[in-house]
């Protein structure tokens, strides 16, 4: 297994109060998400277990991706990689990102 780790600085701070949301599964092909609301304003930090190994490069861009889209602060993101494809990170990000704005805590 490897761990990766990012850090980004965000525009604001995610969406909606919701403390914790977890989306996916963890299979192949798929991924689970857990995020979190326990980090400063305009904080993110991505942690990912994967077991395919050699793809640093692309998580790092659809993590970027990600934070540009959403402006997650405030949040630690732990993935649980089952070996997603990158749309399905994307999927999976947003998701977590709108069930920590409108989902139930």
């Amino acid at each position: 297994m490897e761990t990766l780790r990012f850090r980004h600085t965000t525009r604001g701070p995610a969406a909606g109060m919701i403390r914790s949301a977890l989306v996916g599964v963890v299979g192949s092909g798929n991924l689970e998400v857990l995020l979190e609301r326990m980090l400063q304003a305009t904080e993110c930090t991505v942690e990912i277990v994967t077991p395919v190994r050699g793809y640093d490069e692309v998580w790092e861009a659809v993590i970027a991706d990600f934070v540009e889209r959403a402006s997650p602060g405030g949040l630690r993101i732990s993935i649980n990689d089952g070996g997603a494809r990158p749309d399905t990170v994307m999927l999976r990000l947003l998701q977590g990102a709108r069930t920590m704005e409108v989902g139930n805590d």
